[in-house]
């Protein structure tokens, strides 16, 4: 399988790809289509497969990788956080090292499949592995903005009696990157394509841009917009909206992914 970067632009609404080598920030970003059937790894052993990604459609950054774990775990599937992988930014191969042991991870709080992940199950999760959790802080990662794993705690940490609302509650921000590909894209003058990918930073995990197939719109070139441009998502009816007009995308240069390695 080839996986694919890209390189990012300073969040206009709509990008061409050709411009993004000229831009100040030179940052590469990660085809998360690309990142699906990846085989996962850790020091003592395979793990299983990327069969997913959930990402939090507030902060907009992906909050776990769904892994299928196949023989090993026989039906079930497991969530790692970003946090056991940290910046991923220079692995070429097809396979994604996870600093956690096979031991860690089978041990893990299971998830409820046909179930949203609940933040009380995020609670226990986070609990169980000892990293910081990330809704507690302004910041992307909660107090800081890359997924870092600090040393331990010398006094656990303490849930307050006003959060249990929040952590009994099924939290609705996490989406599947899988579900959400194929969703149109409605302008305020209709509909332009669907969405075919998500570009990521692969240190912070944030979601930079979506990957728009315009299709028979516009001679199905590929666009790439900022979350930023988004308005609100439709999971009843299948929908994102933005606030880019048709004429904005009809006058971008297509876009393209380049192969790894690709200058």
């Amino acid at each position: 399988m080839t996986k694919t970067h890209a390189e990012e632009a300073p969040h206009p609404s709509v990008i061409p790809a050709s411009t993004a080598g000229t831009e100040i920030h030179h940052r590469i970003l990660r085809s998360i289509k690309h990142l699906y059937g990846n085989s996962l790894g850790t020091a003592d052993g395979e793990i299983g497969t990327v069969k997913d990604l959930y990402l939090d459609d507030q902060k907009w950054a992906i909050r776990y990788v769904v892994a299928d774990t196949g023989s090993w775990l026989p039906g079930r599937l497991v969530l790692i956080s970003p946090h056991a992988f940290g910046d991923f930014h220079a692995e070429e191969s097809d396979s994604l090292l996870v600093s956690l042991t096979r031991q860690q991870i089978e041990n893990s709080p299971a998830i409820e499949t046909h179930k949203p992940v609940s933040r009380q199950f995020e609670e226990e999760y986070y609990r169980y592995y000892g990293w910081p959790t990330y809704w507690a802080g302004s910041g992307m990662w909660g107090m800081g903005g890359f997924p870092m794993v600090p040393p331990p705690p010398l006094v656990p940490p303490q849930v307050e009696n006003g959060d249990a609302d929040v952590a009994s509650s099924d939290d609705p921000h996490l989406r599947s990157t899988q579900a959400l590909s194929g969703y149109h894209i409605e302008t305020p003058e209709g509909a332009i394509g669907h969405v075919s990918d998500f570009l990521i930073d692969p240190k912070s995990w944030a979601i930079r841009h979506l990957v728009v197939e315009t299709g028979h719109w516009f001679s199905g070139k590929e666009i790439v917009i900022s979350p930023e441009q988004i308005e609100r998502i439709s999971f009843e009816e299948s929908k994102v909206f933005v606030n880019v007009s048709k004429q904005t995308i009809e006058n971008a240069p297509g876009y393209e992914v380049s192969a790894l390695g690709v200058a």
